[in-house]
């Protein structure tokens, strides 16, 4: 069987620190048919020098800048509103892929047969250091089981389109992803884990990612106002969330 095209989508902002380290990341794949969609969300810096200095050796590599600047939930959507593959695959601008990342976890869903899947991540310091390994995460998550643990990571998710069908994310600034995980997994049963640890998540200092306090409001938020669930049930959930991400990390 000829391999899919997988299309990866990646926001871009203030990230002319990182995204040549994330580009070759990419480009260093084992699994060689896919498009890197990177979303210019009018960055302020040199991004998209240095993004059009690679696209120009490697064809593969699509750059396309908004109008005006958005979020990383519109940009998101724009990625897929171009994407031509059958499966689509997210990076951020700042994180990093193994090489054998897109192999290891196409074949599984092909062998498995499921179109939603993530794999485990060890998070890394602004100078690529190594800060947490990988924690144990779910083998799969429905709806339910993602509320009360939301450990799935943007950059390690990828989805068929095939089976799941067309999706957007939500547009909200804060928490599309997690949303987006959400409002699939209320018409498809489960996201499986990839059990390899593929991904490294880069804590930068100041960042959204990096404020636990900016976190727990996210989530609140994405609980409350995109789920519209109850305040009890969206405590329950919440309470759940904060200590399971406290039991990943010991």
């Amino acid at each position: 069987m000829d391999n899919a095209l997988v299309s990866i989508v990646t926001p871009v902002y203030k990230a002319e620190k990182y995204i040549k380290e994330t580009i070759q990341s990419v480009l260093n794949q084992t699994y060689e048919n896919f498009e890197l969609i990177l979303i210019d969300d009018c960055s302020p810096d040199n991004s998209a020098i240095v993004i059009k200095d690679i696209a120009k050796k490697d064809s593969r590599i699509k750059y396309v800048k908004l109008e005006k600047n958005s979020g990383a939930a519109v940009a998101r959507n724009k990625g897929i509103e171009l994407a031509q593959g059958r499966y689509i695959a997210f990076i951020d601008s700042d994180d990093k892929w193994y090489p054998e990342k897109l192999d290891k976890q196409i074949n599984f869903m092909e062998d498995n047969k499921v179109a939603f899947t993530y794999t485990k991540f060890e998070m890394i310091n602004d100078d690529g250091s190594l800060k947490n390994e990988a924690a144990k995460l779910p083998e799969k998550l429905n709806y339910k089981g993602l509320l009360k643990n939301t450990a799935i990571a943007c950059s390690t998710v990828v989805i068929d389109r095939k089976l799941i069908g067309d999706f957007s994310m939500p547009l909200v600034r804060k928490g599309q992803d997690t949303a987006t995980w959400l409002k699939i997994l209320r018409n498809y049963e489960y996201a499986y884990l990839v059990n390899q640890t593929l991904n490294q998540y880069r804590l930068v200092e100041g960042s959204l990612s990096s404020n636990k306090i900016q976190a727990i409001q996210r989530t609140w938020n994405t609980y409350r106002n995109i789920e519209q669930l109850s305040l009890i049930s969206a405590l329950y959930y919440l309470s759940h969330s904060l200590v399971n991400a406290f039991l990943r990390r010991i």
